[in-house]
């Protein structure tokens, strides 16, 4: 008996030492360790930059503005408030840089947070557009007249800040994300008006010029309306992804989409890289 616990001693040594000499994968170890997760909880501020495109439209911006002007004149009769001068809507594009900052809990691999974004640039745009002179009579005064209007409408929004709620799933080094919330802007809206009124008593009178006998020609009926350091406010939503770089420092990239209501609708599409530090 004692023989035999002796060889079982001597047989377990020697398995022990040809293991040792095995490769890792011989060994049980094909697969390594999962790396440790990235912790996401807590304070963080960055930089970002920006570059986007902003869409307006104009459309009715300034139908009330010419009401108001005709709102005493003869020529009210020809509909000019009603007028559809197609204003329409323009897009431009610019590049924008500002900061962020929020905080993060974490549960596993779950990340909800509360964070602020801003933004600095020059998103927006203008349009003009004119009708006529259009011959209408004789109205109530007895008289032909060749009405025209024109409206400009103008919107740029200089500093734009976002307050979202975030929800993300940590991944790895790569959290990515979705978000909305609140939108503010400030913005110098700018809008004009203006009608023109030629009139005669005879047909080919309003067809003439100022300078032809027999043709008046009142000074031009003009309102301007603007807007400087206005808050403008609507919402927001986007997506994007944190990657960590090491320790506390991870780079960002992010798509946003903000609608601002205001006298002009105005949307902005803008794509965003930046750098943070989480504390």
């Amino acid at each position: 008996m004692r023989r035999f616990f002796l060889l079982a001693i001597v047989l377990g040594a020697a398995s022990g030492a040809q293991a040792a000499d095995m490769p890792d994968f011989l060994r049980g170890s094909l697969l390594p360790s999962p790396a440790p997760g990235v912790n996401w909880q807590g304070f963080y501020v960055g930089g970002q930059a920006g570059y986007g495109s902003s869409d307006e439209n104009f459309n009715g911006s300034t139908n009330n503005m010419i009401a108001a002007l005709v709102a005493n004149n003869v020529i009210q009769q020809t509909g000019v408030a009603n007028w559809n001068l197609n204003l329409g809507k323009e897009s431009s594009r610019t590049t924008g840089f500002g900061g962020f900052t929020g905080y993060n809990w974490q549960w596993d691999d779950v990340v909800l947070g509360l964070e602020a974004s801003y933004l600095h640039g020059s998103f927006g745009g203008m349009a003009s557009a004119s009708e006529g002179p259009l011959i209408f009579g004789p109205l109530s005064d007895n008289a032909y007249h060749a009405v025209g209007a024109t409206s400009t409408s103008a919107i740029n929004i200089t500093d734009m800040a976002t307050f979202r709620g975030r929800a993300a799933y940590a991944y790895g080094s790569f959290l990515p994300y979705m978000f909305g919330g609140l939108a503010l802007g400030n913005a110098n809206i700018s809008q004009s008006a203006t009608v023109t009124d030629r009139y005669a008593f005879t047909f080919a009178g309003a067809q003439s010029s100022c300078s032809t006998a027999g043709t008046y020609c009142p000074a031009p009926l003009t309102s301007t309306n603007a807007l400087h350091n206005h808050l403008v406010y609507g919402y927001t939503g986007g997506l994007g992804v944190d990657v960590n770089l090491i320790g506390g420092l991870f780079m960002r990239a992010e798509w946003e989409y903000v609608r601002f209501a205001a006298s002009t609708d105005t949307s902005i599409n803008t794509v965003r890289a930046g750098l943070g530090y989480k504390f």
